[in-house]
This record gives structure tokens, C-alpha cells and sequence, in this order.
């Protein structure tokens, strides 16, 4: 039987405190959220500031980022190139720039997701977390 790598909560915590700090460092107010590979939510954290709406659609992006094993930007780009049939894909409904999948020797082993800024910089974000795990 083979194995793989996953995220433990200690590397959640050091991609929430790094995503965190790059937030503040810019004074970006949003919802930081972590799943595993599987879509399944370890964690949330709406800075102060951050609008409602986007405790939800962090999680989303994630979720997608995370399925998906690319960054939810590459479903952003297929749909406004056209391919609107992507939107009805089962289960993505974060398809939006700023969910970010974590890969460890080669292993998706879940993803970030950012909402409340513009997304490119939610996307910055996102990868400044993962940054901190040092892959």
C-alpha cells in the first residue's frame, strides 16, 4: 500500500498565522480558509473587517482549489473565455481567483482559499500561507 502526505494541524496553523500576517502586513480585511484534499474544512478565520459574504466564498474557493488540484483561477479564466458550461460543474462553486491548492511531493494535500480583497491579492495571500510550510 502506498502512502502520502497530508496537512496536520500544526502545518494549518503556520498556513493561517503566515496568510494572516501577509493580510495585516497590507491591511487586507478577509476570511482565511483551509480544507484538506478532500474539500473538508480545517479552518476559518474572518479578520476584522472582512464582509460576511466572504466566510462563505473562501471556503468555496478552497473546495475548488482543492478538487480540482489547480488554482480556481485556471475555472475563473475557462469561463470568461467562453467555456460557460463550466459553471454548472457539480460541487465548484468557488470559481473565482483566490483559492490555491497546497502540493507536497507531488500530492495534493489540500488548499487555501482567500476572499475579501481583489483577487489577485487574495490569491497573494493564499500563497504567502502556503509559503510558510516551506515545499
Amino acid at each position: 500500500m502506498q502512502s502520502k502526505p497530508f496537512l496536520t494541524l500544526d502545518d494549518t496553523k503556520k498556513i493561517a498565522a503566515a496568510a494572516e500576517a501577509e493580510a495585516k502586513a497590507n491591511n487586507w480585511p478577509v476570511t482565511i480558509s483551509i480544507v484538506d484534499e478532500g474539500g473538508h474544512l480545517l479552518w476559518l478565520q474572518r479578520l476584522d473587517g472582512a464582509a460576511p459574504i466572504s466566510a462563505h466564498i473562501a471556503p468555496a474557493k478552497a473546495r475548488t482549489a482543492a478538487l480540482g488540484r489547480r488554482e480556481s483561477k485556471v475555472y475563473e479564466d475557462m469561463i470568461n473565455n467562453g467555456r460557460y458550461s463550466f459553471m454548472t460543474a457539480p460541487v465548484l462553486e468557488g470559481m473565482l481567483e483566490g483559492g490555491v491548492p497546497v502540493m507536497v511531493e507531488g500530492h495534493c494535500v489540500g488548499a487555501v482559499g482567500i476572499s475579501g480583497v481583489k483577487s489577485t491579492e487574495d490569491a497573494q495571500i493564499a500563497k504567502a500561507g502556503i509559503a510558510a510550510l516551506g515545499n
